[in-house]
Formats: C-alpha cells, sequence, structure tokens
C-alpha cells in the first residue's frame, strides 16, 4: 500500500543516516590539510561507502589485483576510514621495520566489548599501543612458554599428543576422516595441557558445536566480520556486540571454577605449575586471565591447523614432492620422528616453507594504526590510518619468486631466506615489535605434525579421485582456509 508518511519517515531516516559520513567525507576532501597530503595511490571512491564494494568477496585476491595496477603501497576509503596496504617486500620493510614504532598500533574497533585502556591492560593481540604492561606480558611469554627451554620441555607433551593423532586415524582405517577437524583437536589439547594441565576437548568431535571449542570459533567468527560502525556513523544493525558480549562471558563462565580452584591449592612446586599457575603467581585477575586465554587458543590452534591441511593438500596433489619427503623421512631412519629431529629434515621444512608462501595463514597479518603521521615509501600515512600488509600478494608475486602459483619446495633449499621476520619476502608471522610470540612454537609443531602424518600413512582422496582434481581454492575469513575442507583416507604404512 502506497503510505506517504511512512515513505517520508523512511527518508528522513536514511538522510540522518547518511548525513553524518557525507559531511565526513566533504570536509575530508575539501580541507586544506587534505589536499597537502601525500597519499599513497589508489582508486577513486564511491561516495559515502568509499572503496568497500572493490573488497567484497577475497579482498587478499582484490587487493593484489589493485596493487598490480597502483603500486605497491595503496590507499582506499572504507567508509570514513582511510586504510593503507603494503604489498611488496620493500613496503613491508618499511611498515614493519623502518616506521614499527609509530606504525605499532592497532585501532580498537567499537566492537570491542572493553575500552581500549583495559585492553592495553589484559591484551597481548589487541592493545592499542605497546605500553609498558604489554612488554611484561610478552616478556612473561616468551620466558614460561616460548623460549627454547620452554619449548623443549614441552616436546614430549607435543610427540605424545601426536601418538594419539596417529592412533586416532590408524583405527579410522579405510574410512574418510576430516584432516583439519583432526589436527585441530590435537592442537586444541596440546594448548591445553600447557595452560591447564588437561585435555579440553575430544578428538571425537564432529564439528565446531561443542563447548569451549565453539564458543571460541564464534568469537573469531564475529571479529573477523566486517562492523559497519567502524566505517560509518550508524548503529549495530548487526546485534554484533551483544553477541559477541555475550559470547565472551560464557567462555569466561568455563574458566571460572578452574581458576578459583587453582588460586585456593596456590601450586608451590614450580616444576609443576602450568600457564594458569603462571598467570595467578603474577597477579592477574579472572577477566585477563580468560581474556589471554581466548588470544593464546584463538590465535594458536586455527593458523596450526590450517598450515597442515594446506601442506599436506599441496603434497597429496604434488607426487614428485611427496615422495622426495618420504625418502628424506626413509633416510633418516627414526620411526616415530622426534620433535628435536625435525630441524634435520631439510626438504621437508622447505615444504613447510613453501606452504606458507603460497597460504599463509593470516593474509594480511592483524591490522596495525598509525599512532602519528609518518612516511611510507615517500608517501604520507596520516595518523589513525589503518595499514596491514598483504603477504598473501607478496608470497605470489612474479617480481620476487619464480612460477609463484606453482609448489617449488627446492626454492628454498640451500638458501637462507626464513620466515622469522628478517625476509619480508616470506612473512606468515610478522615482523617488528608486533611478530607473533607463538613462531617457535610453531615452527617446530608443524613440521612435527605434518611429518608424522606422511611416515605414518599413505593417502588417498574418497573414491578413487584423482589427486590433480583436488580443490585447492581458498576461503577468506579467520583464517585463509581451504575452500573445501581436507578429506582423505588413511592406510597404514
Amino acid at each position: 500500500m502506497f503510505c506517504p508518511a511512512g515513505l517520508m519517515t523512511l527518508a528522513t531516516t536514511l538522510l540522518l543516516l547518511l548525513l553524518p559520513p557525507i559531511l565526513i567525507q566533504l570536509r575530508n576532501i575539501l580541507s586544506p590539510s587534505s589536499k597537502r597530503q601525500h597519499l599513497p595511490p589508489g582508486p577513486k571512491p564511491w561516495p559515502i561507502i568509499g572503496n568497500i564494494l572493490q573488497l567484497m568477496k577475497n579482498p587478499h585476491v582484490s587487493l593484489a589485483n589493485l596493487a598490480k595496477v597502483h603500486g605497491p603501497l595503496v590507499s582506499l576509503r572504507l567508509g570514513t576510514q582511510l586504510l593503507v596496504v603494503g604489498s611488496s617486500p620493500q613496503a613491508a620493510s618499511e611498515i614493519l621495520k623502518t616506521q614499527d614504532r609509530l606504525l605499532s598500533g592497532r585501532r580498537i574497533s567499537k566492537l570491542s566489548v572493553y575500552e581500549s585502556d583495559v585492553l592495553d591492560r589484559m591484551s597481548i593481540v589487541s592493545t592499542s599501543k605497546c605500553t609498558d604492561e604489554w612488554k611484561y606480558l610478552r616478556t612473561l611469554c616468551r620466558n614460561e612458554l616460548f623460549s627454547a627451554k620452554a619449548i623443549e620441555s614441552q616436546a614430549i607433551l607435543r610427540e605424545k599428543k601426536v601418538a594419539e593423532l596417529v592412533e586416532f586415524l590408524g583405527v579410522r582405517e579405510g574410512k574418510v576422516v576430516n584432516i583439519g577437524e583432526a589436527v585441530f583437536a590435537i592442537v586444541f589439547n596440546i594448548l591445553g595441557n600447557l595452560f591447564v594441565s588437561r585435555d579440553i576437548i575430544s578428538i571425537e568431535d564432529k564439528g565446531a558445536g561443542h563447548g569451549l571449542k565453539c564458543l571460541i570459533w564464534k568469537i573469531m567468527e564475529i571479529g573477523a566480520t566486517p562492523y559497519l560502525p567502524d566505517y560509518f556513523p550508524i548503529w549495530d544493525i548487526q546485534d554484533q556486540k551483544r553477541k559477541l558480549s555475550k559470547l565472551i562471558k560464557e567462555m569466561s563462565a568455563t574458566w571460572e571454577s578452574e581458576i578459583k580452584e587453582r588460586r585456593e591449592i596456590q601450586v608451590q612446586d614450580s616444576s609443576k605449575a602450568d600457564f594458569l599457575d603462571v598467570f595467578i603467581a603474577n597477579g592477574f585477575d579472572d577477566q585477563k586471565i580468560s581474556w589471554l586465554f581466548l588470544e593464546m587458543f584463538g590465535a594458536g590452534t586455527d593458523t596450526t591447523t590450517v598450515t597442515v591441511e594446506w601442506a599436506t593438500a599441496e603434497l597429496i596433489k604434488n607426487k614428485q614432492v611427496m615422495n622426495k619427503v618420504r625418502q628424506e623421512l626413509r633416510e633418516f631412519n627414526q620411526n616415530p620422528i622426534k620433535e628435536s629431529q625435525v630441524g634435520q629434515l631439510q626438504y621437508l621444512n622447505a615444504c613447510v616453507k613453501e606452504t606458507l608462501r603460497l597460504h599463509p595463514p593470516v593474509p594480511f597479518l592483524i591490522p596495525r594504526c598509525a599512532a602519528e603521521t609518518c612516511k611510507v615509501m615517500d608517501y604520507t600515512v596520516p595518523k589513525n590510518s589503518q595499514v596491514i600488509v598483504n603477504v598473501s600478494a607478496i608470497g605470489r608475486d612474479p617480481s620476487v619468486w619464480e612460477d609463484p602459483l606453482l609448489f617449488k619446495p627446492e626454492r628454498f633449499i640451500g638458501t637462507s631466506l626464513d620466515f622469522k621476520g628478517q625476509n619480508f619476502e616470506l612473512l606468515p608471522f610478522g615482523g617488528g615489535r608486533r611478530i607473533c610470540p607463538g613462531l617457535p612454537m610453531a615452527a617446530r609443531q608443524v613440521p612435527l605434525i605434518l611429518a608424522t602424518l606422511i611416515q605414518s600413512f599413505d593417502w588417498s582422496l574418497p573414491n578413487g579421485e584423482d589427486p590433480q582434481d583436488l580443490d585447492m581454492n581458498d576461503k577468506f575469513g579467520i583464517t585463509l582456509q581451504k575452500q573445501q575442507p581436507l578429506l582423505l583416507v588413511p592406510k597404514r604404512i
């Protein structure tokens, strides 16, 4: 039914909704300071929405294509926000090294259930700036979890959990298994034992609908969904903030009784202390402990899982490479392989590097924010700009890599090129002061799992499918996952 009054109300609502971003954009365009700024080049933005529509699907690919047109440093408008994207080793070096101090901030999303000052007190990943508290947390994690001594002491645990994975897969010999789900479970339980000295989920669990695993996945999924009020002065039409707050409260409740019980016990023998004991001994409150657990489980499980899944898929698809890895394992003559020995498997580790080049688990790393206006590649990056490095584009750039779309581990043989933040051609863990603190653990854990899977089983696709037909498309999300989960049939060797 035609209703003039209703249309008038709708028109008024739309005008009130769109007027603020229109005025903001006009201010940015007309202000003398904006005209003087020498911003990085980029595509012309649409009124109000900016360049958002150009990034709707597979933004890592869209931004790589824009870099081919506009150059290695590109600027885009996302509503009221300016985004600067580096897509070359030089751009990455200037962002993560030259201007690391000024570009080490984080823009706190309006979606956050905590104010920036609260996050600055209790977060490692999400702090708006590199505070003394943040430095202390990083040092604590490095000393207790990721130091050479700590990594060495954890090796028996990781070997035990990988053996459980082999046992689980062995029972399912000849049956179809989801490799990603199985690997996720054992990685989750490795962290569970490091943090609270117990398994948290069962490897038998199917899908994401189980307890803490389900909560963390849902929280990460909401966090990875663009939050419109960050880009436009509008209300939360997706109701994301209420949903996220509810999930975080549920997650905190799952730890509540365990933290309370542990506080009462107060472990005296430091050799028997887990990371929860370390947190308590350092005077952390329940809110801080719960948040740190969320960050560490979120960052430490899915990234390892997708890397192992992608590596396995590439080896299945590239039979000659798989045969070389098997030959290297046979020559090593150690079954099962020990974690302390995986560093000696030169070709296997080259396969891991090649996987991280082609399939970086976090294609943009974690976005940074300019604390002050600075220069990158002679362009101006204004204060409060969001800055990202497209490591996915760098890993597939033909000016950086020969035959960049081919899986060729040999490119890493005989070179010192590594992923530890010093070589800006290969940055799956980032660089600078915000480099992933869990890198030392991942560098041991991923090759251990991969070597064991190859050493223990022959793998085939279901229903006799040809490995050359394996779907290698990716899906942009929390991490860069396979669009189709890797389903394989194990056969014991």
